[in-house]
């Protein structure tokens, strides 16, 4: 808790990747992101809150079960974990990630990663602890997977042409119509209507009209 309330992003981190658990409370029944919140410290907050330990990605590079290959390429789970893990979830954010990473930019690694991150989100929903907030992240990155798949079938243009779609304004004020959609989508498609975040989203757009 004290590198948290300390605002120190750096030492934040290296204690996540040393195995520091972010569910543990305090005295005062406070989780290390709850009271570097209460302090002010949102950097903080907002590195606890997108830390995914690097092994439990690594779960899926090796076959389990009866599986005679596993659900995720290792080549795979680097670029996947960077995307997991950022800070930024601006759409384009997310697609120039993709673009960047050559393994990545295919349909076919595109699909298995977005598989893996409904099975992750699934078990985000049903673990003892439940972490809605991880959860619905990686649903809406499975989202935004799964149509630069389509843009990478079906345009010329491909993820470019993805890009585009995203930043268009529309032509009386610039209100970027083919985002806002995408996001609302996304939230739609969400597999777990009890979830109160799912809840609390949708009352937040519900009164926006596009």
């Amino acid at each position: 808790i004290f590198p948290a309330n300390s605002g120190n992003k750096e030492i934040t981190w290296m204690m996540l990747e040393a195995g520091a658990e972010t569910d543990v409370v305090n005295s005062v029944g406070r989780t290390a992101a709850q009271m570097a919140a209460f302090v002010g410290q949102h950097d903080c907050v907002t590195v606890i809150n997108n830390f995914f330990p690097r092994e439990r990605l690594d779960y899926y590079t090796k076959p389990q079960g009866l599986d005679k290959e596993p659900k995720l390429p290792v080549k795979l789970a680097g670029p996947l974990h960077k995307i997991i893990t950022t800070s930024n979830m601006h759409p384009v954010k997310i697609v120039l990630l993709v673009k960047e990473n050559p393994l990545l930019a295919e349909v076919e690694a595109l699909q298995k990663c977005y598989r893996v991150l409904d099975l992750i989100c699934e078990k985000c929903m049903k673990q003892k602890d439940m972490n809605e907030v991880l959860a619905m992240k990686m649903h809406y990155i499975s989202c935004i997977f799964q149509k630069c798949i389509t843009f990478l079938k079906e345009r010329e243009d491909k993820l470019d042409g993805f890009i585009k779609s995203l930043l268009k304004g529309r032509d009386k004020d610039g209100f970027p119509v083919y985002q806002e959609k995408l996001i609302r989508e996304s939230i739609r498609k969400f597999p777990y209507c009890e979830a109160t975040l799912l809840q609390q989203l949708v009352r937040s757009i519900a009164p926006v009209e596009i």
